[in-house]
């Protein structure tokens, strides 16, 4: 009799290998770490940040004065107090590439220092829509 070894046992996928996790969550811890070390790098290289204060750049752990220097005063500020009485203002900047087209810069700071920001895109403005039934009164006779 020929007995044939019938074993269908699947082998180890390839992500769930030893090797291969080792390797993926080595390479995700390498990114993580660039990402936390890499601003303190930054950061090192330019304590004060008048590199960055000439090339018109912010940077978090500014101070508002050296924001001011970066970029000049904003068009808006919004201030509010936490329960612990901890200052934020929020600072918003207004960018008008022409008539039609407003980008928005907004940072962020507590107690004087800068802790983060962002972007908003084109906002451009695009002719109102009229209702397509505008309320026309009837005048009474």
């Amino acid at each position: 009799m020929n007995t044939v070894s019938t074993d269908l046992t699947d082998p180890t996928p390839f992500l769930c290998r030893p090797p291969v996790r080792r390797i993926i969550y080595g390479g995700l811890g390498l990114f993580l770490l660039l990402i936390v070390i890499w601003p303190l790098v930054a950061q090192l290289k330019d304590p004060d940040f008048q590199k960055h204060i000439a090339e018109h750049r912010v940077m978090v752990g500014m101070s508002k004065e050296q924001v001011l220097q970066a970029w000049g005063g904003p068009q808006t500020i919004n201030t509010t107090f936490t329960t612990e009485g901890l200052r934020h203002e929020e600072w918003i900047f207004e960018d008008w590439e022409n008539a039609a087209v407003l980008k928005h810069r907004y940072l962020y700071f507590e107690e004087g220092r800068l802790i983060g920001g962002w972007f908003q895109g084109s906002g451009e403005r695009l002719p109102m829509q009229t209702p397509p039934n505008p309320h026309n009164p009837t005048p009474r006779s």
